[in-house]
């Protein structure tokens, strides 16, 4: 039977020239690798990357002896093997992130960024995830944090109807959700995963610092708050290292 929760489809889109290359993102992209690089162990034997797009940060993965590009869209996936197919490591495997096609405990380690704030059904996305990733394993996920500091100035000014302080998710555009932390912990929990270290990124995502500072400064100066932030994860976004664990374990 269809699944018949929606899906956010970039298929046939410019995704990689609309949103990344060229459009000022380029802070936000450093800010990332350097989350990533700090989270994701440098060596492995298999890696899945959940909503790989066109292999943005495919680079990152240079220690892993298999690695699996998993994307909703067949389109960025032409992108990305054009762009690594020489690489025999690399895989490319068009599927439906609520059903996964891997047999149990197939991946050393999962990376999801960009890709859950997409969501509908974030629990069903949770335990998949955790039914591919072996016992022990690293998961690396990236979510949309509803509690940042614009939301909070821009709710106690009426500026915006939803308050970032209620748990539940907040679809702010369609098929597009920001969470809140503690609501986010209590789904990765749930679902067999427990948080080994958080991350707090894109600190100075304002579009007049990017436009007046170079990326790479305020990549560098986010890369030292990241670790600080995540006291109180007060930025856009949150990046978390999660391990396999029994289901409901702490």
């Amino acid at each position: 039977m269809p699944d018949s929760r929606p899906i956010c489809d970039y298929e046939g889109s410019g995704y990689k020239h609309d949103f990344w290359v060229g459009q000022g993102r380029e802070y936000e992209d450093l800010a990332e690798r350097i989350a990533l690089r700090r989270l994701l162990p440098a060596r492995g034997g298999r890696l899945l990357e959940i909503g790989a797009g066109f292999g943005r940060l495919a680079d990152l993965y240079a220690g892993y002896d298999e690695v699996v590009l998993l994307d909703y869209s067949r389109s960025l996936l032409r992108q990305a093997e054009a762009a690594l197919g020489g690489d025999r490591r690399f895989r490319f495997v068009a599927g439906d992130l609520y059903d996964l096609p891997f047999a149990d405990g197939y991946f050393d380690a999962v990376v999801m960024v960009r890709v859950i704030h997409h969501v509908v059904d974030v629990p069903a996305a949770l335990r998949q995830t955790r039914r591919v990733l072996a016992g022990g394993g690293r998961f690396i996920l990236e979510f949309a944090n509803k509690r940042n500091l614009k939301a909070i100035v821009r709710y106690l000014l009426r500026q915006q109807p939803w308050s970032p302080f209620e748990r539940q998710p907040v679809e702010f555009v369609t098929l597009n959700f920001n969470f809140h932390p503690a609501w986010m912990v209590e789904q990765w929990r749930l679902a067999g995963l427990q948080a080994e270290s958080t991350l707090a990124l894109s600190h100075f995502r304002l579009a007049p610092l990017k436009r007046a500072l170079p990326a790479r400064w305020l990549a560098r100066a986010d890369g030292l708050l990241q670790p600080v932030g995540a006291a109180w994860l007060l930025t856009p976004s949150v990046m978390a290292r999660l391990r396999a664990v029994a289901p409901g374990a702490d």
